[in-house]
């Protein structure tokens, strides 16, 4: 067993699936994937357009349920919990939208600090103190009264990692973080992400099919391919590039360029 197995034995598993199938309606996008995603892990959900990525993440977020399966978070079943055990479940969990998703009308301070006014029972002095804390862990301290619109594209990705920090959750899900961004913002997202990884414990589950960020910041990821509707690969992007499961990984993890040309 090499460090980095022993290392992920010891961990406890935050999300567990089993035999997952997603679909709608008679449209079948995933069939019966069955994967974990373990403590601070960074975990890579990848694959080409059609394969059911941002489709899995709503299943595991709650926002729509698997045809089939089961999803496990805490050792909780989150598939079979009544309404009010699903939404305790998922306040210990965060969501980063793919365009950030923070209300125009509202001031950054007034996003972040709306998680915090719905979920929590502290005065206004601490949550103010709380979003400022929020901002300046994603690099944003001093911009508490800006408004979206007056900010850039890579500073709203990471307005709306504040809010998804908001109530220090323990799983932390992003639906293609670097999508829109330039190579520069986008490397200042991965190097925050892997910042708050290893600072906070948080873990994240990412649905990308950036590269840069793939091999960069994954920890363990699963491919997800649209032919077969199956999980293709699992494991640390990292290896399964050195040892591809298959050609669909493998022309995957290199845009089917040959390694050797």
């Amino acid at each position: 067993m090499t460090k980095d197995e022993h290392e992920q034995s010891g961990k406890s598993i935050k999300i567990k699936a089993t035999d997952i199938s997603v679909a709608y309606g008679d449209f079948v996008l995933l069939e019966n994937a069955s994967f974990e995603v373990k403590e601070r892990d960074i975990f890579i959900i990848m694959g080409g357009s059609g394969c059911g990525k941002s489709s899995l993440l709503r299943c595991l977020t709650g926002l729509m349920p698997p045809a089939t399966g089961s999803i496990e978070i805490s050792g909780v079943d989150f598939t079979a919990a009544d309404p009010l055990s699903r939404n305790k479940i998922m306040q210990k969990c965060g969501i980063l939208y793919q365009g950030g998703a923070l209300f125009s009308s509202m001031t950054l301070a007034e996003n972040i600090a709306l998680p915090l006014e719905q979920y929590s029972h502290y005065s206004k002095k601490m949550i103010a103190e709380l979003v400022s804390l929020k901002l300046a862990l994603v690099g944003l301290a001093g911009f508490e009264d800006f408004y979206p619109s007056e900010i850039s594209g890579g500073m709203k990705k990471r307005a709306g990692l504040a809010r998804a920090l908001a109530l220090d959750p323990d799983i932390l899900y992003c639906d293609e973080p670097s999508a829109g961004l330039d190579p520069i913002s986008s490397k200042l997202l991965d190097d925050l992400i892997m910042e708050l990884n290893q600072s906070l414990g948080t873990t994240f589950v990412i649905v990308t099919h950036e590269l840069a960020s793939i091999f960069t910041i994954g920890t363990n990821s699963i491919f997800l391919d649209a032919e077969t509707k199956r999980i293709m690969g699992k494991g640390n992007p990292q290896d399964l590039l050195k040892n591809p499961p298959n050609d669909a990984v493998f022309n995957f993890l290199t845009r089917g360029k040959d390694e050797n040309a």
